[in-house]
């Protein structure tokens, strides 16, 4: 009970940035797969986890692992599991469930077998027939994959993007935990300046000033796993006072944002001093064709409109050559572009992208293509 397996879930492709966050922490990894990294933890740590996790999108509470051929097999040993330990004799629960390449194709088949194995277990334990499901709430997720059955429980609730800042976001908005993904993944440090010049709602720049003030991404959000009894409130209390002061009140940050609506500008600005980082980046209308950069070394990283309809292939157009214009002699900056063009490289013809990472935001496939710069003098 006192050790736990957690999973953090991840977009594809961001595996490896989750894995270095949970490191970071001081969790021991035990594997790392598509969209999840499984990882130790101590009761009393579930709340760090939560509240620090930058990249991940949820962490869940791995029940059980099993194969399952039958829905006999799959009833049997779901109520071996100790769900009693977890779900109050109150207690609210639903079950979710997907399945791929598995023989039990039925995902609410599955749902249902799960939920009616969880009520029998829970039935002998608490000896009773009635379950008046008025307390705190469990999210039970049964995942059928080759076959093999994982059970968890949600302890976020909503998604870890989640973080309570962004009462204003543009259309197509990037997630906050992709954001703080492509600032992990860039040389970007709290030293150096750095720049989007589509910066729509501001999100790459809002979870690279968190990064910097080490300010923990849900320190201003709750979690499913708060409401439950085996953690307690204090637990909960004393995991936020320690993120609280481990907050980094220097140094100067150089963070700047543009963009050609006035009103992202605002909600921008609204934004940023709701995540608590509103005086240490600057945010101004501007078009990118007006760009103008008068530093040696910097960092750019910006999520690129996609030009998803026909339309937009002029504007886009402009946008490219508007950056190779402004960047191709400035051999200092590293660019880290998010696009799902595949054509961005024909147009910015300083260098052929140094790395390119396939990511997917939301459902559409999108390369980040990164480009580095020489480094700036140490004496800078």
């Amino acid at each position: 009970m006192n050790n736990l397996r957690l999973l953090a879930i991840s977009t594809f492709g961001l595996e490896s940035v989750v894995k270095r966050e949970i490191q970071a922490l001081g969790f021991e990894i035990t594997r790392v797969s598509n969209g999840k990294v499984e990882f130790d933890a101590a009761l009393e740590e579930l709340p760090k986890a939560n509240l620090w996790l930058r990249s991940a999108d949820r962490v869940l509470l791995k029940m059980g692992e099993f194969q399952a051929f039958t829905f006999e097999e799959l009833f049997e040993r779901t109520k071996t599991i100790a769900w009693e330990d977890w779900i109050t004799k109150d207690g609210k629960f639903t079950v979710t469930g997907k399945s791929v390449k598995s023989t039990l194709g039925s995902v609410r088949a599955c749902q249902s077998i799960v939920k009616k194995a969880v009520v029998e277990r829970l039935k002998e334990k608490y000896k009773t027939d009635w379950f008046e499901e008025t307390g705190p709430e469990f999210t039970i997720q049964v995942s059928m994959l080759n076959d093999i059955a994982l059970l968890t429980i949600d302890t976020s609730g909503s998604g870890l993007n989640r973080r309570g800042y962004r009462k204003h976001a543009g259309q197509a908005a990037l997630k906050e935990t992709m954001a703080a993904a492509l600032v992990q993944l860039s040389f970007w440090d709290k030293d150096r300046l750095l720049l989007d010049p589509l910066c729509g709602s501001g999100t790459i720049l809002i979870e690279a000033a968190l990064l910097a003030r080490n300010i923990a991404p849900g320190l201003n959000r709750g979690f499913a796993a708060e409401k439950w009894p085996i953690l307690g409130e204090k637990t909960w209390q004393k995991a936020r006072t320690e993120a609280k002061q481990a907050i980094c009140s220097e140094p100067v940050l150089e963070i700047f944002g543009y963009d050609i609506d006035p009103d992202m500008i605002q909600h921008c600005q609204s934004n940023a001093k709701t995540a608590g980082v509103g005086k240490d980046i600057v945010f101004q209308q501007k078009d990118i064709k007006d760009l103008w950069i008068d530093r040696q070394y910097g960092i750019l990283i910006s999520n690129l409109p996609y030009g998803i309809k026909l339309g937009d292939f002029r504007e886009l157009n402009e946008i490219y050559l508007s950056i190779h214009k402004t960047f191709k002699k400035k051999k200092g900056w590293s660019l880290y572009i998010l696009t799902a063009d595949k054509k961005f490289p024909d147009y910015f013809k300083r260098a052929h992208p140094d790395r390119v990472r396939k990511l997917y935001n939301g459902s559409i496939e999108v390369n980040y293509y990164q480009y580095y710069g020489e480094r700036p003098p140490v004496n800078r």
